[in-house]
């Protein structure tokens, strides 16, 4: 079974608003490792579209060297989108249709080196599910004040075990864990 992977930019205090970090060099070449780790992306359809919106070419073309790696790697990589309001997608994509929890075990059951997801909405019932199995929290030292903030609404407490660290020259960290059985 190949595990699912979430990982996500987060301030100090909890907002996950893409806006609200400092990406650098640094942070783009991770994202690029983490999102290559995998066979494919599970995606809601927020982060699809804007994903997409910003990094299907040409839209990247105009992005600095440094951001060219992970512009590539996504552009690559194949996407399952989860929606019921999008008549269809492209760049790689498919919808996933049917029940979400049945689709993603499916999808997690076929033999591979993983899947990774981002956002809110789709993290949050992925997690409440027990379907992920790594989380990885890209801590910027920032206060954001406002936005969107982690795992609003899960039912259950998720206990965690941290089994990666890495610090960046700008003082962002990225803590990996799994959930603890």
């Amino acid at each position: 079974m190949r595990p699912l992977r979430f990982s996500t930019n987060v301030t100090l205090d909890g907002c996950i608003d893409h806006r609200a970090g400092n990406p650098d060099a640094h942070t783009h070449a991770h994202a690029a490792q983490q999102i290559a780790r995998a066979d494919a992306l599970v995606l809601g359809r927020v982060v699809y579209r804007m994903m997409e919106e910003a990094w299907r070419p040409p839209a990247s073309e105009g992005r600095p060297d440094w951001m060219q790696p992970f512009a590539r790697t996504i552009d690559a990589a194949k996407k399952y989108v989860v929606s019921s309001t999008l008549p269809s997608v492209d760049w790689n994509a498919e919808l996933l249709a049917g029940d979400l929890r049945t689709e993603v075990e499916r999808l997690k059951a076929i033999p591979g080196k993983g899947l990774y997801t981002a956002g809110a909405t789709l993290a949050t019932t992925l997690a409440g599910w027990g379907l992920i199995d790594e989380y990885t929290f890209v801590v910027h030292p920032r206060i954001a004040g406002h936005g969107p903030r982690l795992f609003e609404g899960v039912a259950e407490p998720l206990d965690l075990e941290l089994v990666d660290r890495l610090a960046f020259d700008s003082g962002v960290v990225a803590e990996t864990y799994v959930p603890r059985h």
